[in-house]
């Protein structure tokens, strides 16, 4: 990942209905949700919904596949961790880190 594909990925995530349908996206995993269910959870209406999708997918966090009649969009687990590596490539001045175990620290080094 480079610093435009990063850019474009924060940017994406910089807004709360986005930042909300890419954490449900996660959240199902492989399994993925429709345009449908994603909007009854977030309570946004479909035309809105389909408005941060297109956003999510232009940058590339994530993916929609046609499964009959519906769409099903998954996150781009794989952009994602591009993601996380980048922003943590130089942690701790490239020396390995310990990451923490607990959940709300799960990006903290304890260097």
């Amino acid at each position: 990942m480079d610093e435009t594909q990063a850019l474009a990925a924060l940017s994406a995530l910089s807004q709360a209905t986005r930042l909300r349908a890419f954490r449900e996206l996660v959240g199902a995993g492989p399994a993925g949700l429709t345009p449908g269910q994603l909007a009854d959870t977030l309570g946004c209406s479909a035309t809105a919904l389909s408005f941060h999708l297109k956003e999510l997918n232009q940058a590339g966090l994530v993916h929609s596949e046609r499964q009959g009649r519906n769409l099903v969009y998954r996150a781009g687990f794989e952009h994602m961790n591009a993601l996380l590596a980048y922003l943590t490539a130089h942690c701790c001045q490239g020396e390995p880190c310990a990451i923490s175990p607990e959940p709300s620290a799960a990006l903290s080094c304890s260097c």
